[in-house]
């Protein structure tokens, strides 16, 4: 007969003419000749290995196992064909022999580890019992085509990998308490630093800053003042001319607001007047009507109406005339109120006007003293040399000399030009003649006498006793 295996499965042919076992896909079955038909697909094989690790700690390694013969090899699928000849290949033999491959080498390699290593090294344990099984599973044709080792689990009453799990979460949970705080210290000092580094650059900037500005400051200083003193005066001014116009404008506001109050209390008027129109002539019609109607059976009773109407129609006008009075007096009221605050708003203005001048003033004479104690340290604390470079700076000594020289114009002082001859006596000239005492200035030492004499004469006058004391000097001024 001939035989056709499906796409899974293969023929193994024993018998006449065949030495051993003959493999096929299909083939004809011969007198003499037997056929098994047996599958090569592979098989999952699911087992919860129990082995002990170097220090005698059981556990459990939960593995799934996908395996089947190899077929890309004729001799492996040979031993195969051989290993399930007489069994098949979901049948207790084959599970037996492959879950005991499996043990055997998983305790042996497991007790060859610590639990330590087997629970860190999962990786490389699987690699390692992958490894071992395939070798001793050679000998059968099997080929492992999967290998999931699964988390190693606790045998009851050790409870290993539990305790092991609780370490590594509260090493972890502590390590992270520990990185957020080394974080936060390394935050904080840093913070700490780059606020010290700021500051100190800070210091050093403002340090060269100040030494700068003090050596330019004195300067600058005063046309600095002066801008800001006319820069606050015209604030000042600006400031006044605001409040005046807040003023003003709170002014026309109050006026806005009275008109139109009067305009309308003058349109309630106009309808109540006009209410007060419509409601005479109905009732005069009315009156009329009724007059006409009962004039002949009720005329005394049309007197008494005449004059409730003439009593109605005073009472109407009075009324109208008090609300007038009352809405004129509110107008007055809100007019003065107006004038009121617009009185305020100028004295407010006035007042701050005034307070922003003396703010002005204060500012002024702070910068002044600041201005005096800058010069005053860069002069090392000498009143003197300060009073004399204020004195200098304001052009007090030009200032001085105007004054003199304007007096002296005045008086019409007489001058003398003293000189010496060629004897070494004294000689006078007037302005014009006294062209010698340029050519001579070697004369002036001995000119000076004569000079002290005549400023005495003319000043009353001593000279300083370090220049020595006056004798009398015959000398002719002109």
């Amino acid at each position: 007969m001939y035989r056709v295996a499906s796409p899974s499965e293969y023929l193994a042919i024993t018998g006449y003419g065949i030495p051993d076992i003959k493999l096929a896909k299909k083939s004809w079955i011969l007198p003499g000749q037997f056929s098994t038909i047996f599958d090569v697909s592979p098989v999952n094989y699911t087992f919860e290995v129990q082995a002990m690790s170097a220090e005698k700690l059981p556990f459990i390694l939960p593995a799934v196992f996908t395996i089947g013969p190899r077929v890309d090899d004729k001799q492996a699928l040979l031993k195969y064909a051989r290993l399930i000849s007489s069994h098949d290949k979901l049948s207790n033999h084959t599970k037996e022999l492959v879950q005991g491959i499996i043990e055997g080498e998983t305790r042996v390699l497991a007790a060859s580890m610590t639990m330590e290593e087997v629970f860190k090294g999962t990786k490389e344990f699987k690699q390692e019992v992958f490894e071992k099984v395939q070798l001793e599973l050679n000998q059968f044709g099997l080929l492992i085509y999967n290998a999931n080792v699964k988390q190693l689990v606790d045998v009851r009453g050790h409870e290993y990998f539990s305790y092991l799990g609780q370490k590594t979460q509260m090493e972890a949970a502590n390590q992270a308490r520990v990185d957020v705080a080394e974080a936060k210290m390394k935050g904080d000092l840093g913070s700490k630093l780059r606020e010290g580094q700021t500051l100190q650059n800070a210091a050093k900037i403002d340090a060269e800053t100040k030494i700068i500005a003090t050596q330019r400051q004195g300067e600058g200083k005063k046309e600095e003042i002066k801008v800001r003193t006319e820069v606050k005066v015209y604030e000042n001014k600006r400031e006044a001319e605001l409040a005046e116009a807040n003023a003003e404008l709170a002014k026309k506001k109050a006026g806005w607001a009275k008109e139109s109050q009067v305009a309308e209390v003058e349109s309630v008027k106009a309808v109540a007047l006009r209410e007060a129109e419509l409601e005479k002539e109905v009732e005069r019609m009315n009156a009329v009507t009724r007059t006409e109607k009962l004039r002949a059976e009720f005329l005394s009773k049309a007197s008494v109406q005449e004059a409730n109407w003439d009593l109605y129609k005073k009472q109407k006008a009075a009324e109208a005339i008090l609300y007038e009075r009352s809405k004129e007096a509110e107008a007055q009221k809100a007019m003065s109120e107006a004038a009121f605050y617009a009185r305020q708003q100028a004295a407010d203005g006035e007042l701050y006007a005034k307070q922003k001048e003396a703010e002005g003033l204060v500012a002024l004479a702070k910068a002044q003293g600041q201005y005096l104690t800058t010069l005053l340290d860069a002069l090392g604390g000498n009143y003197a040399a300060l009073r004399d470079y204020l004195m200098i700076n304001g052009g007090m000594f030009q200032e001085i000399a105007k004054i003199n020289a304007e007096a002296v114009r005045g008086l019409q002082p007489k001058i003398s030009i003293w000189t010496s001859d060629n004897n070494g006596g004294p000689t006078a000239t007037d302005g014009a003649g006294g062209s010698s005492a340029l050519k001579e200035v070697a004369g002036v030492y001995r000119m000076l006498p004569p000079l002290f004499q005549t400023v005495k004469e003319q000043t009353g006058m001593l000279p300083p006793p370090c220049l020595g004391s006056l004798t009398s000097i015959d000398h002719t001024s002109s």
